[in-house]
């Protein structure tokens, strides 16, 4: 079967990932007052993983939706192409966590320990709450990502809407849907925590941040997205001004804190301006070209492998204090986050993409 020609890449996209990627590893590795006017943007960090997840449904549906209504989406190859992509990385992410194991041994049960050995290889963790983050906090998202890209094949082929009119609101059905987990949170406050934040532990808490159910919806949202992308003009002002409006609506609701519900803000509230952001990136504007500038998309590029190492490789350059005994220690924590850039770009085309093209190579897998 001879597929169809994917359509030309979106670099705006990959330029804002660079700032998603980073503004991350800002969140768990600074103080957010630092970044001054930026600091709600930064303290809010997690937002930046449910833009992750709704982008990925949007760059799977952009690539394959017209292929898989056609009846042209192979599914082996797609699979096999999606494990090439993710797991190289992923496994370097596990040989990174070594120091962490004592400690998950330490802080868990044996039985759950042990749980978690099986389950992290096979990105199977993010199901479990208790162990959602075992061996690298940020990879509780790739249980979500696996999980949605298996029965991703199944939504593209959805009958694409008749009109824009019910785009729109099979899109805002969706994102009604993607706010019952934290509302019924809100109303029912199982944990009994009086102002959850960023800070804040419990059980239910963690299963609605980490397990990949209450994600699903930002996911799916980012597929039918790509269908409204269709059918809008490339060109125009309209573009442009659904992504002015995104980013203006988003940093006004991050600047408001603790007065919007962290329940709805973690995932599901900005679901329609994170779809304004990335239709107004999708087109030809000067937004679109600002972000779309070579050095960004360089950077966005390796934001996969930021994203997935930036934890235990900080871990790890602070816990030997290599920046100490080579005297640098006074351009931390800027020096680190510099690190973390370039070891990400490193392990993009020193380690993803070798390793992506052998195993493309053994599995067959154009």
């Amino acid at each position: 079967m001879v597929e169809a020609r994917k359509p030309a890449p979106l670099k705006a996209l990959t330029g804002l990932r660079s700032f998603a990627a980073v503004n991350i590893v800002f969140f768990h590795f600074s103080d957010p007052r630092w970044f001054g006017w930026f600091a709600p943007i930064i303290n809010a960090g997690y937002a930046s993983v449910s833009y992750f997840i709704l982008l990925s449904g949007f760059v799977l549906g952009y690539n394959y939706n017209a292929r898989a209504r056609a009846g042209q989406l192979d599914l082996v190859r797609f699979y096999k192409a999606r494990f090439t992509r993710l797991y190289p990385i992923y496994f370097l992410s596990l040989l990174l966590a070594w120091r962490m194991v004592a400690r998950e041994y330490a802080a868990h049960t044996h039985a759950m320990f042990w749980t978690g050995m099986v389950l992290t290889p096979l990105m199977l963790q993010g199901w479990i709450p208790e162990i959602a983050t075992f061996l690298n906090t940020p990879a509780w998202t790739m249980s979500a990502e696996a999980s949605f890209y298996a029965v991703f094949p199944w939504m593209a082929r959805w009958k694409k809407p008749a009109s824009i009119r019910r785009h729109v609101w099979k899109l805002f059905g969706v994102w009604m849907l993607g706010l019952i987990p934290g509302t019924l949170y809100i109303l029912f406050n199982p944990d009994g925590i009086g102002h959850p934040d960023r800070w804040s532990w419990g059980p239910w808490l963690q299963a609605l941040k980490y397990t990949p159910l209450p994600h699903l919806a930002s996911f799916v949202f980012g597929v039918l997205l790509a269908e409204l992308d269709e059918v809008l003009p490339r060109s125009g002002r309209f573009r442009l001004i659904l992504g002015v409006f995104g980013f203006t609506v988003t940093f006004g609701l991050l600047s408001l804190g603790a007065a919007v519900p962290y329940a709805l803000l973690h995932d599901g509230l900005l679901m329609p301006l994170f779809g304004c952001i990335v239709l107004g990136l999708a087109g030809n504007n000067p937004l679109a070209y600002a972000l779309g500038a070579r050095p960004l998309v360089f950077v966005g590029e390796a934001s996969y492998c930021l994203y997935l190492l930036h934890f235990n490789m900080w871990n790890l350059i602070h816990e030997t204090h290599v920046l100490n005994k080579l005297g640098l220690s006074r351009f931390d924590p800027w020096l680190s986050y510099a690190l973390l850039i370039v070891m990400a770009l490193f392990a993009l085309h020193f380690v993803e993409k070798p390793a992506q093209r052998q195993l493309r190579k053994w599995m067959s897998a154009a």
